[in-house]
C-alpha cells in the first residue's frame, strides 16, 4: 500500500513539474489576452461587432494546450480576446465608450450597451459616455470633456451646432432606428441592474483614462473618433500603453455602390452614390469622398491616425467586398442557435424590410463586424507586423486625413480653428491643409457644383505621398470562402455565423426567458357610463416637467378631463426614442387604450430639401447633449428603466400602404404620426364637439395640423392658440 501511494504521489510529482515547465516555457504573460477599449455608436452593426467580440473562444487562441494543475482561475473573456488557461492567470477588464457625436443619442445607447453586456453575463465591463466638460477657446481641454460635439464645433459645454451630424437621418433609418435598434432592444434585450444615473455614469474619458493607465492596451474604434482623440490631446503620457489602433472608417480607394440600382430595377430607380469614394448618402452632392465615422469629426479623425500609433484601418475598400447577399441572409436565418445569433437576425431583417429603395442586398455590407473579425485574426499571431489574418488582404498605404478645402489659408468665416485667431488652434499650420474653407452644413452652397457630384473632400481618408501622409495597414478586400461548394462567399461570413453561434459565452437569456411568466397585457379602464369632460389632446416634448403634467392629466377625473390622445414633439428636450417612455408610464397608470403619434423631426422648413429624412438643427443646437439635457430627459433622468414594461412601443415595422418597400412582418405595430392621429381623434368627435391642445412644446405639430390637416382646424378651440388665429 506504501509502495503504490509513493508511485502516486510520484506521478503527480511529475505531472505538477511538467506542468510548471509547460507554464515556465510559455509563460504566463505571453498567454495574456490583449486588453482592447472599444469605442462604439451603438449602430447595428456595432452591436454585430460588439457580440462577435464578446464570444471569442479560447480554441482561438494558438497557445491552447497547456495543462494544468493547482489553484487555477479560467480566463475566457480578456479585452476582446481570449486567453488560455494558466496558472493564477487574472482576468484583465474590458471597457466600452460610447461614441455620441454620431448615430445614436448618449442615453439611449448606454442603456443599450448595459443590455447587451448584462444578456452575455459581462456585467464586469465597465461603460463610459459623455461627459460635461468642453474646450475653450484658448484650446485648452477642460477635465472629462465630452465627445458630443465635433472637436471643431466644442465650447466649454455640450451645447452646439451639428455641423457634421445633419447628414444622419433623425428617424427612420436613423438615430430613431438605433436607439430603439427598430424596436427589438425593448422587446428582446433583458434588463439588468445597471443603467444611465446622473452624476454616477462614468464619463468616456474617465473610463478610457483608467483603462489605458492600468497597462498596454489595444484600441477600437468604430465610430466617430472625437472620444478618443480629445484623450490623446489631453493626456499625451499615456499615449505610450496604446499598443495598436483599430478603425473602421474611410474610403481610400474604394468606389462604393450604396445606392446603386440593381440590374433589374424599374425606370423610377435613380442611383444616388455609385462609384463614390465614400458613403454619405445623405449628402453625396456636397461631400462624395467621406466615410460616415470619419467625416462625423475629420479633425479628430486627423489626430488619431497622426498620433505615431502603430494604426490598422479597415475602410470602405475591404467592406464594399462583403456583401450581405441573399445567400448570407438565408444561411442566417436557418443558424439562430442563441439569444445574441437571433438578436442580430432580427435586426438584419428588420434593416432589409426597410432599406432604402428597395437596395438592401446592393448597399448593405458587414462593416463594425468585419473589422473585429480582421482585428481578432491579427491579434492571435504574435509580432504579425504585415497584418496576415484569415479574412483581408492588407496592405500598407500612405494616408490623410482631409478636414478642409482649397483654397487653404482663406479666411472666410467657415473655419473657427482659425478664423479670427492671431495664432491657429491647437498649433495647427497658418497654410497648411486644415486652414482653408470647412464644410459648415448639409448643403454647404461652397461644396456644390452645378451638375457635378461635389467637390469638398471634409474627413476623406485620402491616400497621398511622404510627408504629408502616415503609413498605416489597411485592409483591402475580404477573402473569399476557402470551401468552394459553400453558398457563403466570404471566409468572414462563416466565421461570423460560427461565432454567434457557438455554445461557448452565449447569452444566459433574454426579456421572455428573463421574465417567463410576463405576459403583454394591455389595460383599458371601463369608462362606461361616465360623463366625459372636455376633449384634450396633449402635445408634449417628453422633458421631465411634461411627464409630471402627463401623470397629473392622468390623474383628473374623465368627467374633467377626457384625455384623447398624445403627440409628441422630437424637437424639443428629447429625442424620438424617448416616445417608449410614454408607452410605458400610460401603461403604469392602465391607460393603453390612449394613443401615441409620433411627430416630425425637424421644426418647420428645417428638413432638408433633397433628402426630407436629414435637416438643420438651428433651434435644437441650444439643447444640452448631456447632463440637464437629451441624455437626462432620454433617460427621464435614470428613472425610465423603473417603468412597467408596455406591450406598446416604437418599432420600425411597416407596411407598403405607408411608403415601405415591402410589409415587414407586423404591419399592425407600425408607429402612428402625430398628424394621422389628430386626424383620428377630430373624426371621432360627436357633432359639434371641439378639442383642446395642450402645447407643452414646440407648436410643430399643431402648426401642421392647421396647415395640412383636411376640415379639422375648426374644432380646435382657438383659445389655445391665439396668436396662430391673429
Amino acid at each position: 500500500m506504501k509502495e503504490k501511494a509513493a508511485m502516486l504521489f510520484l506521478g503527480f510529482l511529475g505531472r505538477a513539474v511538467l506542468m510548471m515547465t509547460v507554464i515556465s516555457i510559455f509563460g504566463c504573460n505571453r498567454v495574456k489576452g490583449h486588453r482592447v477599449l472599444l469605442d462604439t455608436d451603438m449602430g447595428t452593426d456595432d452591436i454585430f461587432a460588439l457580440l462577435y467580440l464578446l464570444k471569442l473562444s479560447p480554441s482561438q487562441i494558438d497557445l491552447q494546450s497547456v495543462f494544468v494543475v493547482g489553484n487555477l482561475m479560467s480566463c475566457t473573456h480578456v479585452k476582446g480576446r481570449v486567453c488560455a488557461l494558466c496558472y493564477e492567470l487574472r482576468c484583465e477588464t474590458e471597457a466600452v465608450t460610447v461614441s455620441t457625436n454620431a448615430w445614436s443619442d448618449a442615453g439611449h445607447a448606454v442603456n443599450q450597451v448595459y443590455d447587451i453586456l448584462y444578456m452575455m453575463g459581462r456585467d464586469d465591463i465597465t461603460v463610459g459616455v459623455g461627459g460635461e466638460g468642453g474646450i475653450l477657446p484658448d484650446s485648452t481641454i477642460l477635465p472629462n470633456v465630452g465627445g458630443y460635439l465635433p472637436m471643431i464645433d466644442q465650447g466649454n459645454g455640450t451645447a452646439g451646432y451639428c455641423r457634421y451630424r445633419q447628414t444622419i437621418p433623425v428617424g427612420h433609418g436613423g438615430r430613431l432606428d438605433i436607439d430603439s435598434n427598430y424596436g427589438f432592444r425593448k422587446s428582446f434585450l433583458p434588463q439588468g441592474k445597471r443603467s444611465y444615473s446622473p452624476l454616477r455614469q462614468p464619463t468616456a474619458q474617465k473610463v478610457m483614462i483608467e483603462t489605458i493607465s492600468a497597462g498596454p492596451t489595444v484600441v477600437f474604434l468604430i465610430g466617430s473618433l472625437t472620444n478618443f482623440a480629445l484623450f490623446l490631446l489631453s493626456n499625451p503620457h499615456l499615449k505610450k500603453n496604446v499598443e495598436h489602433i483599430y478603425i473602421m472608417g474611410g474610403g481610400i480607394r474604394s468606389k462604393n455602390p450604396q445606392g446603386c440600382c440593381p440590374d433589374n430595377a424599374s425606370p423610377s430607380c435613380q442611383p444616388q452614390q455609385c462609384g463614390d469614394r465614400g458613403n454619405l448618402f445623405t449628402d453625396f452632392t456636397s461631400n462624395p469622398y467621406a466615410e460616415f465615422n470619419i467625416f462625423m469629426d475629420p479633425f479628430a479623425a486627423y489626430q488619431v491616425i497622426h498620433s505615431d500609433i502603430p494604426i490598422t484601418i479597415v475602410p470602405l475598400d475591404a467592406t464594399n467586398t462583403i456583401l450581405v447577399n441573399k445567400n448570407f441572409m438565408e444561411t442566417f436565418e436557418k443558424n439562430q442557435h442563441t439569444y445574441e445569433a437571433q438578436y442580430c437576425f432580427k435586426s438584419l431583417k428588420i434593416i432589409r424590410d426597410t432599406w432604402f429603395d428597395d437596395q438592401f442586398y446592393r448597399s448593405y455590407f458587414m462593416w463594425d463586424s468585419f473589422m473585429s473579425g480582421i482585428s481578432a485574426s491579427i491579434m492571435r499571431k504574435q509580432h504579425n507586423h504585415q497584418g496576415e489574418n484569415e479574412f483581408a488582404e492588407m496592405e500598407y498605404i500612405n494616408v490623410t486625413v482631409v478636414t478642409s478645402n482649397k483654397p487653404y489659408g482663406v479666411s472666410d468665416g467657415s473655419n473657427p480653428f482659425f478664423d479670427g485667431n492671431k495664432t491657429p488652434r491647437f498649433n495647427l499650420e497658418r497654410n497648411g491643409v486644415h486652414s482653408g474653407h470647412v464644410q459648415t452644413r448639409l448643403r454647404d452652397p461652397f461644396c456644390i457644383v452645378k451638375s457635378g457630384r461635389g467637390r469638398c473632400q471634409d474627413g476623406y481618408t485620402k491616400e497621398v505621398k511622404k510627408p504629408g501622409g502616415v503609413p498605416v495597414l489597411v485592409a483591402v478586400r475580404a477573402k473569399p470562402n476557402r470551401n468552394a461548394s459553400s453558398i457563403l462567399d466570404r471566409e468572414f461570413s462563416v466565421s461570423f455565423l460560427d461565432v454567434l453561434n457557438q455554445a461557448e459565452h452565449t447569452g444566459r437569456f433574454n426579456f421572455t426567458t428573463e421574465f417567463p411568466y410576463y405576459r403583454e397585457v394591455y389595460y383599458k379602464p371601463d369608462l362606461r357610463g361616465k360623463n366625459f369632460g372636455k376633449n384634450l389632446v396633449f402635445d408634449m416634448d417628453m422633458s421631465a416637467g411634461d411627464f409630471l403634467s402627463l401623470f397629473y392629466l392622468l390623474k383628473l377625473p374623465v368627467e374633467d378631463i377626457n384625455l384623447k390622445a398624445i403627440i409628441v414633439s422630437p424637437t424639443g428636450w428629447a429625442n424620438a426614442a424617448t416616445i417608449d417612455c410614454v408607452y410605458d408610464l400610460l401603461h403604469m397608470m392602465g391607460r393603453d387604450d390612449i394613443p401615441v403619434g409620433l411627430g416630425d423631426g425637424f421644426a418647420m422648413n428645417q428638413s432638408d430639401m433633397v433628402s426630407s429624412a436629414v435637416g438643420d438643427c438651428r433651434y435644437s443646437k441650444a439643447i444640452p447633449q448631456g447632463s440637464g439635457g437629451y441624455l437626462d430627459s432620454d433617460t427621464l433622468y435614470g428613472l425610465a428603466r423603473s417603468l412597467p414594461r408596455s406591450p406598446r412601443r416604437y418599432t420600425g415595422e411597416n407596411s407598403v400602404k405607408f411608403g415601405a418597400p415591402r410589409d415587414t412582418d407586423h404591419p399592425e405595430l407600425r408607429q402612428p404620426l402625430a398628424l394621422e392621429v389628430l386626424e383620428s381623434v377630430v373624426k371621432s368627435l360627436d357633432p359639434g364637439s371641439k378639442i383642446t391642445i395642450l402645447a407643452n412644446g414646440p407648436l410643430t405639430n399643431i402648426a401642421k395640423l392647421i396647415l395640412e390637416g383636411k376640415n379639422t382646424s375648426n374644432v380646435i378651440q382657438a383659445s389655445v392658440l391665439p396668436f396662430l388665429w391673429s
